[in-house]
């Protein structure tokens, strides 16, 4: 090789070698390299012949030595000949090897990958006799690269693109709607009820539903959109060039994509899905956005109900940040001494004394003041805070009851909410005891009330409620008739005391129906042997009306409205 890099061919031997060993030498040498060897003869008419090859390229190219001294074009499809002829042109012209990769074509129509470098041979006049390829087949090489590439942009368990892919998409598609001032939807997507459906049914069961959602959320028919996998039972939908009306009827026809059950293992479920829509460019600017005003309406579809879409406004804005600002607030309520407990009386109608109470939880807000009860315990129930304050209030009822025990003010009856999350708590029991033992306070003196909807699975109710009446505290349903299981579980679970929804007290002087009710409850509690309680009563004559129909006691605005601590005390255990 001389200094400029060419190969000049020469009538020369290895020093110490004969022609004849040299070739043998040569021979074993090609012969065990794995690239692919092909020495190409130079011809007048610029054309380029195969004078040798190793058997790796005979192999790979399935040539055999029939193939030697014929053209590219021979022995190749024209297209792939055509190309490398071009590469084998350049050589001549730029005088220096050249690098490429390509994919070509073969005889057998297989498509390769490869990695080339082809070097010219020079003859001793400087015209190039010969062109040594020596290929690469980079084909594994290539679908692995691919193959990290898919994985790295696609969800392993459904196919769909995922977060990463997400990101990419949205941003290109931003752009492009900027470009041609175009609309843009972006939909986020959650599965309702898909924890209880996991929870339930195992989570292989679950992979397999998620894998069929993925296929219905791809066979939409409408072009152009394109799904992913935000993560566990999250979905989003990229829709571009599109309207309000049309990403309308998008989100209608994922809700019909659910009407029809899932089968599973020769089962059927049915699973509906909550979507949040933001639009570009009104509801944002860039793809972060765009997800996070989606998501903030996918949160108030879930409110709403399921099985619904939701628009993203401003307002939703707003309302997120109120939600945040309760969330963060109440995570340190309880430390910072913000959380109260007013006492509703409850009216005996038999001896017209007040004996029992029932706690209400209070939050008084350094900033909003006192937070309605119906904003902030939803939020506490999302979040789990429920516990931790569930957990405050039954601490604090006990020791109230023992520092009133304690002042001599006589026995007196609490009754404390569990919401359905607290009722749920396998330590509930455990806090309970711990508390009555602690303050030394007789266990018939706290009533807990649970709603219907805290007792969803009844074998686990039972159980639950029979630690509870071991220990000997009393229970009452609170919202009575409100629900879908009343009958059934009156008659089975064993509980202490009935209480009439406000909803049927408020017009049961005025709605038969509502009256019919009423009697109907109360009628059925004095055949069970309970205690019945009607909420919400504000008129003289709706306590007329309990007292006839032999209710136990009211509770109401007619009495008294929910007293602070201080308060309750001076007015009905010291003034009495």
């Amino acid at each position: 090789m001389n200094n400029n890099n060419h190969i000049i061919l020469k009538n020369q031997q290895f020093s110490g070698f004969d022609e004849k060993i040299e070739g043998i030498i040569f021979e074993i040498i090609l012969k065990h390299i794995k690239d692919l060897i092909y020495v190409m003869k130079v011809e007048e008419n610029k054309t380029f012949s195969y004078v040798f090859l190793n058997e790796e390229a005979k192999g790979h190219a399935r040539l055999t030595n029939n193939s030697l001294g014929k053209t590219l074009h021979d022995v190749l499809p024209p297209e792939t000949a055509d190309h490398l002829h071009e590469q084998y042109i350049s050589v001549l012209e730029k005088r220096e090897p050249v690098s490429f990769q390509d994919i070509v074509i073969l005889s057998d129509k297989r498509v390769v990958h490869g990695e080339s470098i082809l070097t010219p041979i020079f003859g001793e006049n400087g015209n190039v006799l010969f062109i040594v390829s020596v290929t690469r087949d980079i084909s594994a090489r290539v679908a692995d690269k691919e193959m990290i590439t898919y994985m790295a942009y696609h969800d392993q368990l459904t196919g769909l693109p995922n977060r990463s892919s997400l990101k990419r998409d949205l941003d290109s598609a931003v752009e492009e709607a900027q470009m041609n001032s175009q609309n843009l939807a972006l939909m986020f997507i959650d599965l309702d009820r898909f924890k209880f459906f996991n929870d339930t049914m195992g989570h292989v069961a679950g992979d397999h539903l998620l894998k069929e959602v993925g296929k219905r959320l791809s066979s939409i028919s409408q072009q152009g959109y394109k799904v992913f996998r935000q993560g566990g039972d999250e979905f989003i939908v990229i829709l571009p060039n599109t309207s309000r009306e049309i990403s309308q009827t998008f989100a209608q026809n994922v809700n019909k994509a659910f009407t029809n059950p899932f089968v599973l293992e020769n089962k059927e479920f049915f699973i509906s899905a909550s979507i949040g829509i933001s639009l570009y460019p009104e509801d944002g600017r860039d793809g972060n956005t765009l997800i996070k005003n989606a998501d903030t309406a996918l949160y108030r579809a879930k409110e709403l109900g399921r099985s619904l879409y939701h628009f993203y406004s401003a307002d939703l804005q707003k309302h997120s940040s109120h939600l945040m600002q309760l969330e963060t607030g109440l995570r340190k309520a309880v430390e910072k001494n913000e959380l109260e407990i007013y006492y509703q009386p409850q009216m005996d109608l038999g001896t017209n004394k007040v004996t029992s109470f029932e706690a209400l939880l209070r939050w008084r807000h350094p900033v909003l003041g006192f937070v309605s009860p119906a904003e902030f315990i939803p939020v506490a129930e999302d979040t789990g805070l429920i516990l931790s304050i569930g957990e405050w209030i039954i601490h604090k009822v006990c020791r109230n009851l023992k520092q009133w025990n304690e002042s001599g003010y006589g026995p007196v009856s609490i009754g404390i909410n569990l919401s359905p999350k607290q009722f749920q708590q396998p330590e509930l029991v455990t806090i309970i005891e711990q508390n009555i033992k602690q303050n030394q306070i007789y266990p018939g003196c706290l009533e807990f009330e649970l709603t219907e909807g805290a007792m969803q699975d009844p074998k686990r109710t039972m159980e639950t409620l029979a630690k509870l009446k071991d220990i000997g505290v009393r229970i009452s349903v609170d919202d009575f008739g409100t629900g879908y299981s009343s009958l059934s579980y009156i008659k089975k679970l064993p509980i202490d005391t009935l209480k009439i929804d406000q909803s049927f007290v408020k017009d049961v002087l005025h709605d038969e129906k509502d009256a019919a009710i009423t009697t109907t409850i109360i009628h059925l509690a004095q055949s069970l042997g309970l205690s019945v309680i009607a909420e919400g009563v504000e008129e003289e004559q709706q306590v007329e009306f309990f007292k006839i129909m032999g209710c136990h006691k009211v509770q109401g605005y007619f009495f008294s409205k929910p007293l602070p601590e201080n308060e309750m005390v001076e007015h009905y255990f010291k003034n009495k």
